[in-house]
């Protein structure tokens, strides 16, 4: 339960109680400090099981009605090189964030992320130096190693009584593609192909609010929710405190005696260093913001973009009605054990194409595939879109190294107001057509000989799409978010940076960011287990 003390002053102040915000005030709390943490959305640790079952994930995300109650609704602005479409930009409002709503897939990405961002400046940032973060949060199902965690308190387990198209598609991608069977992609090598590993165990999604502030949450961290922070409290060039508007619209000013750490996500963190005068000098002023320090707030956003393609396969098992779905939840209260139980992805592969600008050895495709059929051509419209109803798969080819850049900007100085986001999708060329031969390459999956009593026929994008200028024109209408943003508090050490390598906003003591915004450049795979990183890691240096 969220606590709501009136007049609270705490040592450290975290705002956003998602993916890294949880992580980090925990952590504090362990260490023996005073911790407050504020969450803008739903206070409660969500025991629905709309969120609690991993399975329901498909309702969550395709009933409009259930998606408001856990989501900000955020949407992009008309993309211009992606027929003007307003893409949904989903962000999770309870505790946990988006680790609530997510689809639990759980992926570090490749060691060279993150000896990249220690070559650019980012010491301490290595994959060497961040490896430990991601071992003490994880309870791998294979136990602890070299390269793996266990007794952390996220349950991360391989997902298991694949469809049986699931497991034909698993043999077809490493043979067609010329790819080995990985049985860990989080382990000493990411490239590969195998089945999907996810937070979530026994039933349970492993949210960080259910991983963190759950059972055994000490007395020295309180949650304060329902509370939109309006703007980070800067006295003499340092943070002091927030101030907070409750659902009556008061404001009342929360300080912090060590620092603040915003954790409010790529969105949120973006837009309260901007209202609170940290950001660049001349939007700011636009919008009457008193400029406390002139850093490039909002820049660098980027994404991970897939491309839906739909195959009739009989042995998918599952079909998208209502009957299929709700005769399945039956079939698990008596029976146990269904697919309910894990997320609704199956099948992985991290492979090399060669038309990507990576180092040598690093793959540069991601392939996300379950046994489902997907809206055609997309699912922006916030309505419940009809799928085909026969039993389908759905491959996901994934741009994981996107050259696009976009911004989040202020709309208004009113907090309430969503921000602009723009990502900018396919604004570089070379993401358009790299996605086009990730297309080509799931068809000649599709087409090996393993598939043949498989796969009975493409139902999108459709074989009339054959050759490459016909999917060309097809991908700004088809491609989706992985709900992946990054990059708008950037850590560096350049003028380029937001914060620097300890997470400390430059030129404002007492503050730091520590979420997915801060990643100079996206991590190879979902970014969820990165973020988490990110928590760990930043509690680390503050209690070093």
């Amino acid at each position: 339960m969220a606590d709501t003390p009136s007049d609270f002053e705490a040592d450290y102040i975290v705002v956003g109680a998602g993916s890294a915000g949880c992580i980090v005030a925990r952590r504090l709390a362990d260490s023996g400090a005073r911790v407050l943490l504020v969450e803008a959305g739903a206070g409660k640790l969500d025991r629905s099981r709309i969120v609690r079952v991993p399975g329901m994930i498909s309702i969550m995300h395709s009933v409009p009605q259930v998606k408001k109650r856990f989501d900000w609704g955020y949407y992009s602005v008309p993309q211009k090189h992606a027929a003007d479409r307003r893409i949904p930009m989903t962000r999770g409002k309870l505790l946990g964030g988006s680790s609530a709503i997510n689809g639990m897939l759980f992926v570090r990405g490749h060691r060279g992320n993150y000896d990249d961002w220690a070559a650019e400046g980012c010491r301490g940032w290595s994959y060497d130096d961040v490896l430990p973060s991601f071992k003490r949060m994880e309870d791998w199902e294979g136990g602890a190693s070299e390269s793996r965690g266990a007794g952390g308190p996220i349950a991360v387990n391989r997902a298991s009584g694949l469809a049986p198209a699931s497991e034909a598609l698993v043999d077809a991608m490493s043979e067609a593609l010329d790819a080995p069977r990985n049985d860990d992609y989080n382990g000493a090598e990411q490239a590969g192909v195998g089945v999907v590993q996810m937070s979530a165990r026994d039933g349970v999604r492993y949210s960080t609010a259910h991983a963190y502030l759950g059972a055994g949450r000490p007395a020295n961290l309180k949650v304060r929710a329902a509370a939109l922070v309006t703007r980070v409290v800067i006295e003499g060039g340092r943070a002091v405190g927030v101030e907070i508007a409750g659902g009556d619209g008061r404001k009342q000013v929360l300080r912090a005696g060590r620092e603040v750490v915003l954790s409010a996500g790529v969105v949120g963190s973006a837009q309260i260093l901007m209202l609170s005068g940290i950001g660049p000098a001349e939007q700011l002023r636009e919008h009457g913001i008193e400029v406390a320090a002139d850093l490039p707030v909002g820049r660098n956003l980027h994404d991970h973009l897939f491309v839906p393609m739909t195959f009739l396969a009989p042995t998918a098992q599952h079909r998208g009605t209502a009957s299929h779905f709700f005769g399945g939840m039956l079939a698990e209260t008596v029976r146990g054990g269904t697919w309910l139980g894990r997320t609704v992805f199956e099948a992985m592969a991290f492979v090399r194409t060669g038309a990507a600008d990576t180092p040598a050895g690093r793959p540069d495709l991601q392939i996300h595939a379950l046994p489902w059929s997907y809206p055609s051509p997309n699912q922006d419209a916030p309505v419940r879109h009809d799928v085909d109803k026969r039993p389908a798969m759905t491959v996901m080819p994934t741009l994981i190294y996107p050259k696009s850049r976009g911004e989040v900007r202020l709309a208004s100085a009113d907090p309430a107001a969503a921000p602009l986001i723009d990502p900018g999708y396919l604004s570089d060329p070379d993401d358009s057509r790299f996605l086009v031969e990730g297309m080509k390459l799931i068809r000649d999956v599709m087409a090996h000989k393993r598939m043949d009593e498989v796969v009975t026929g493409e139902l999108h994008p459709g074989t009339r799409y054959a050759d490459d200028a016909a999917l060309a024109a097809e991908v700004p209408e088809r491609i989706h978010s992985v709900y992946h943003p990054v990059g708008t508090c950037r850590m560096g050490v350049g003028e380029e940076a937001v914060v620097d390598p300890e997470l400390k906003v430059r030129g404002i003591d007492g503050l730091r960011v520590a979420d997915a915004s801060i990643m100079p450049t996206i991590s190879g795979g979902n970014t969820n287990a990165p973020a988490m990183m990110i928590g760990e890691r930043c509690a680390e240096l503050m209690t070093a």
